[in-house]
């Protein structure tokens, strides 16, 4: 695997899942999580592990969807694990993800959640 920019702050994942999405770089994009992470996409299905989450994103990628940068929410930071959130200008309601600092001191993202719906009824 190529060597990647890391993730120096929880907040950093998004602004590399933006520039990486926006390169046509799915393995760049599947970097950003661990080994055995869990995506919540396609919406109400799971994406389980990095070689999934790549083969995914070379699908979506393969569209040429072009990402724009969202201001974070406040990242919440307990020990090796964070929580990080933006509002997505898409309107699909909330963006969310579990990051946890590696041995290293970079972040991961171990859970990502990119589609929160309002419930309806």
């Amino acid at each position: 695997m190529p060597e990647y920019e890391k993730a120096l702050r929880p907040e950093d994942l998004t602004r590399l899942f933006v520039e990486r999405s926006n390169a046509g770089d799915a393995a760049g994009v599947a970097a950003l999580y661990e080994e055995d992470a869990v995506l919540a996409y396609p919406p109400g299905e799971r994406t389980v592990g990095r070689d999934a989450i790549r083969v995914l994103w070379e699908k979506v990628l393969a569209n040429r969807p072009v990402f724009e940068p969202e201001a974070p929410l406040p990242t919440l930071v307990s020990g090796d694990i964070a929580l990080t959130s933006t509002p997505p200008k898409d309107g699909a309601g909330a963006r969310a993800q579990v990051v946890r600092r590696q041995p290293d001191g970079s972040w991961l993202r171990v859970l990502d959640q990119p589609e929160f719906t309002p419930p309806t009824g």
